[in-house]
């Protein structure tokens, strides 16, 4: 259902990349808003979920919630990213590792800005995603070995449970990792590029580019709100019952 909304609204989903001197300075809806509240509520959630585990004791029975909520996230995201607006979408912002290094190379060139994920940019966020997946996973296969088991724990054979821990354990040092290099990135782009990418994912929209507008109709925004909605409730429920 929300592919057919989107696609007719949409249309093809690459993005525009124009040089800043003959861009217009009018504003462009870039985001929609299922992709925004995704963005801050995955934020939300990981941040939950780190601090519970370093807070330990009684704060460890939100661990699985936070976790839980995180995967139902992804589930969203994962669809959104098939079925959503133009720079929603993965293959708007998925491209190949020369693609990738020549943005990097690029440094503080002003000369041009991206309306959805620049080449690097899309890189990180494959990278997150990717890790958190593997978080979530890890996660549902983790024990304490104490009174914290993930939902499927169960299932598994113990040197399984062992190994899942000791990864998912591993895998927090390279979410921290990430983490650090994207909060790198946004604050470089403001400070050499003087391109702000906080502000267009609170409000959806970009000046200074001319690019064709994401979809973020009433019914995209209805669609995408309770499709994220579902995922994450089925996912609590299943990975993290009361």
């Amino acid at each position: 259902m929300a592919d057919n909304i989107t696609s007719r609204l949409d249309g093809d989903c690459r993005a525009l990349v124009v040089p800043l001197a003959r861009a217009r300075r009018v504003e462009v809806r870039v985001w929609d808003l299922p992709t925004r509240v995704f963005h801050w509520a995955l934020l939300a959630c990981v941040i939950g979920a780190v601090a519970s585990a370093q807070l330990g004791g009684n704060w460890m029975d939100w661990h699985p919630r936070f976790g839980a909520a995180v995967l139902g996230l992804l589930m969203f995201r994962i669809i959104w990213g098939f079925a959503g607006p133009r720079y929603a979408r993965f293959k708007s912002f998925a491209h190949g590792p020369q693609v990738v290094w020549a943005n990097l190379k690029a440094g503080s060139n002003r000369s041009q800005r991206h309306a959805g994920h620049s080449p690097a940019g899309g890189a990180s966020v494959f990278a997150l995603l990717g890790v958190l997946v593997a978080l979530s996973a890890s996660g549902l296969l983790s024990s304490d070995s104490i009174s914290l088991e993930g939902a499927l724990v169960r299932f598994a054979s113990e040197s399984i449970v062992n190994w899942a821990t000791r990864v998912h354990v591993w895998l927090q040092w390279v979410l921290y990792t990430l983490v650090g290099l994207h909060l790198a990135a946004v604050l470089a782009y403001l400070l050499l590029k003087k391109d702000n990418l906080i502000g267009p994912m609170i409000h959806g929209n970009k000046t200074g580019i001319r690019a064709r507008e994401a979809a973020d109709s009433f019914a995209v925004r209805l669609v995408g709100l309770a499709l994220m909605g579902g995922a994450v409730a089925a996912a609590i429920l299943i990975a993290a019952p009361p």
